[in-house]
């Protein structure tokens, strides 16, 4: 292929976007340097490696981005795949043009404990490049969509990891910047690579619905013709089938097949002014009954990401529903392009993201935020992940301010957006004027008034439905902050117990706990129990970097140690928690949380006595999770026998049959006639434990087997006392 071909669709569509000569000439010098520099270069197609700058590039004319941009389009992979200095781009192309470069440039030769962790630190450096120059981001998904499209060239693993990466983090990021026509195709690219059956069974189906769709949407379309031209608008109007990730995504949510849904169909209407859009409304809806509920108007209430539309659902033609999508010529570039619509560079100089009055991209200053709360490469890009790319939800201050939060937002999430010392100070919400519980769910529109006190005291327990990163961490760092005397006794009695008393003194005084204190981070192993008492770590995490002592390779250790699994119980992922002994809950039966001040949350059977005095809003629906293999948790029964001599051997004689370990038996008699064994036993879930009592009950003699229920309870919060807080001992 030769050079001029290569450059010349380019060109002219430069050319028609009226570039001047003088422009299309320094574009082109990029262009050829790329080329010399990639000569004898290949990808992994066998095609010459220069064709992967020259499709950047046509995307990103599509997109009508600045000189500049285009010219690290062509010079984007040049620093890493050759020799070429920094200094020298600079030299030819200026310093602005070298800062893009340098922005899509992937780490070099640093060196990384895993590849999760040098592309995490990627991703980090991305993510801060673009709250600086929102242009670095166009390259990085211009990029990325052309690596997309010619995915079936790699291997399956790297395209399962490519694909995944795509849709997790470059899809979001295009939505969040409102390219509508990028997103799309790198979520249908996705869906391709990581659910092939479900790619091609929707694209099949989508296909063989086409005729009869089409006639639909033509009679639709005719008669919103005819309508709008009586009434004098200038309107286009065409008719589309959503992509295949939209369709897939609904039907997944909804759980319903391919054949259930009713608006895989959508007609656009672009008309010349907004009052048009409302008055196409109006002749949409009297001539097509509307859905109710379907109606959304994006022009009045804007997305985040500046989407402007009047959206309705009607029955059309053939009483099949449609979407509708209404909106001007503007909106229309906006939803196709977004932020690369809104933004428009001059040849020097980049406007900058984080400049004050670009409110709808706010949350490009957070990205530098959260480099500077979190430590690891890993934690900042889950955060923004977790933050940034889920949905939103727009509420309100009673003065009318907004503010954008991830779907299930809280009024404790809303206070920590305001600011963090309204967030530390909450002591209450009104949503839409009536109060609200904390850990309500905000939704759009909702005008959200926080309630708070003189005095900072955010709650522990608020971890526990929070969804922001930003709450979560200003909630820990108050904790950690205060109270620190009490949070260091809180986390070694959890630990103590959760290792037993033997083992725990054995590794204070071995030094043990300083080690693992250092390899988490924390400067000693007063600071590792303080971040456990106030939730910042979680007992789980420590006791995997325990080195196990050799002298104390007890039973009980060995329970303790494996009972506890982050995945043992759905609903309660990453908290801390613990097995109440009043009760001793096991696999197989329903049990509940109780969330407490100091010790996260308890978990109880469902019909355990002591809940009969707990507060409803402290109860958590959760449930185990089926992950319990190898894993045993203690309970105690109660035998009732009559006085005979080699009794007890037989009872246990019956439960090691069952594979199960005895902890404890003590035994005892009851008016000289009857015996009392009461046993701990160790199991692995409730059928277990049915076959132990059946067994024992198949004994001559025995009377009947019952489960223990203990007088244990679960503890009230500690009283404030003369503005001390008295600990009392944890029992649950």
């Amino acid at each position: 292929m030769t050079e001029k071909p290569l450059f010349d669709d380019i060109k002219n569509e430069l050319i028609a976007q009226g570039r001047d000569a003088k422009e299309i000439e320094e574009i082109e010098k990029a262009y050829l340097f790329a080329k010399r520099l990639h000569d004898g270069q290949y990808r992994i197609s066998e095609e010459p490696y220069i064709i992967h700058p020259v499709e950047v590039a046509k995307i990103l004319v599509g997109l009508k981005v600045d000189n500049h941009t285009l010219m690290a389009a062509f010079l984007h992979d040049i620093l890493e795949d050759t020799d070429t200095q920094p200094e020298e781009i600079e030299k030819l192309f200026g310093k602005d043009v070298l800062t893009l470069v340098q922005g899509v440039t992937k780490l070099g030769k640093l060196q990384f404990k895993s590849k999760e962790e040098r592309q995490a630190e990627n991703f980090r450096r991305l993510f801060i490049a673009m709250a600086s120059d929102i242009r670095i981001v166009f390259l990085k998904l211009a990029d990325r969509l052309h690596n997309m499209r010619t995915l079936n060239f790699m291997a399956a693993n790297k395209q399962q990891k490519i694909a995944r990466e795509t849709l997790d983090i470059f899809a979001p990021l295009a939505n969040r910047l409102g390219i509508g026509r990028i997103k799309a195709e790198l979520e249908d690219l996705s869906l391709r690579y990581l659910e092939p059956d479900k790619y091609f069974e929707i694209a099949q189906l989508v296909a063989q619905k086409k005729i009869e769709r089409e006639a639909t949407v033509k009679l639709l379309i005719e008669k919103i013709s005819q309508d709008v031209k009586k009434s004098g608008i200038n309107a286009q109007i065409t008719g589309r089938a959503k992509h295949y990730y939209s369709i897939y995504s609904k039907m997944k949510r909804l759980n319903i097949a391919f054949h259930d849904l009713y608006d895989i169909t959508a007609v656009r209407v672009i008309v010349d002014s907004e009052k048009e859009c409302y008055e196409v409304l109006g002749l949409i809806h009297s001539q097509f009954k509307p859905i109710p509920g379907r109606f959304k108007d994006y022009i009045a209430m804007p997305k985040g990401n500046m989407y402007q539309s009047l959206h309705t659902s009607v029955i059309g033609p053939r009483s099949k529903p449609l979407e509708v999508q209404i909106r001007t010529w503007e909106m229309h570039e906006i939803a196709e392009y977004g932020v690369a619509a809104h933004w428009r560079y001059k040849e020097k100089g980049s406007q900058k993201a984080n400049n004050p009055t670009d409110i709808q991209f706010s949350w490009m200053r957070k990205l530098v935020e959260y480099n500077k709360e979190e430590t690891s490469a890993e934690d900042y890009v889950n955060s923004v992940k977790l933050d940034l790319f889920s949905d939103q939800v727009f509420a309100f201050t009673p003065n009318g301010d907004v503010f954008d939060l991830p779907v299930n937002a809280t009024p404790v999430d809303f206070a920590y957006r305001i600011h963090s010392e309204v967030g530390n100070k909450t002591v209450g919400a009104l949503v839409n004027g009536r109060i609200a519980q904390l850990d309500t769910k905000l939704h759009n529109g909702d005008i959200v008034e926080i309630l708070t006190s003189k005095t900072p005291a955010p709650r522990l327990d608020w971890l526990n439905f929070v969804v922001t990163k930003q709450a979560a961490s200003k909630i820990k760092q108050w904790f950690k902050k205060n109270n620190r005397e009490e949070h260091i006794e809180v986390g070694r009695s959890n630990l103590e117990h959760e290792l037993t008393k033997a083992v725990f003194d054995e590794y204070s005084k071995s030094g043990e706990f300083d080690k693992v204190a250092k390899q988490m981070n924390y400067l000693s192993a007063e600071d590792l129990f303080a971040a456990l008492g106030y939730g910042e770590t979680t007992l789980n995490k420590i006791v995997n970097k325990l080195k196990k002592p050799e002298s104390t390779r007890t039973p009980e250790f060995h329970a303790s140690t494996h009972k506890k699994s982050e995945k043992d119980i759905v609903g309660l992922e990453g908290m801390l928690y613990s097995i109440a002994k009043c009760c001793s809950p096991i696999p197989g039966e329903p049990i509940v949380g109780v969330v407490t001040r100091a010790k996260g949350v308890t978990v109880h059977r469902i019909d355990c006595q002591s809940l009969d005095h707990i507060e409803p809003e402290r109860l958590m629906d959760i449930k185990w999770s089926g992950d319990n293999v190898h894993k045993t948790y203690n309970t105690s029964i109660r035998v009732e026998t009559c006085e005979k001599l080699g009794l007890l051997k037989d009872i246990i004689a019956a439960v090691s049959d069952n594979n199960t370990n005895i902890n404890y038996a003590n035994v005892k008699s009851k008016s000289g006639k009857i015996g009392i064994i009461e046993l701990g036993i160790e199991l692995d879930n409730i059928d277990t434990l049915k076959k132990v009592i059946l067994s024992i009950q198949a004994i001559p003699d025995v009377y009947s087997v019952k489960r223990i229920q203990s007088s244990y309870s679960t503890p009230k919060p500690a009283r404030k006392n003369n503005g001390k807080t008295k600990k009392k001992p944890q029992k649950s």
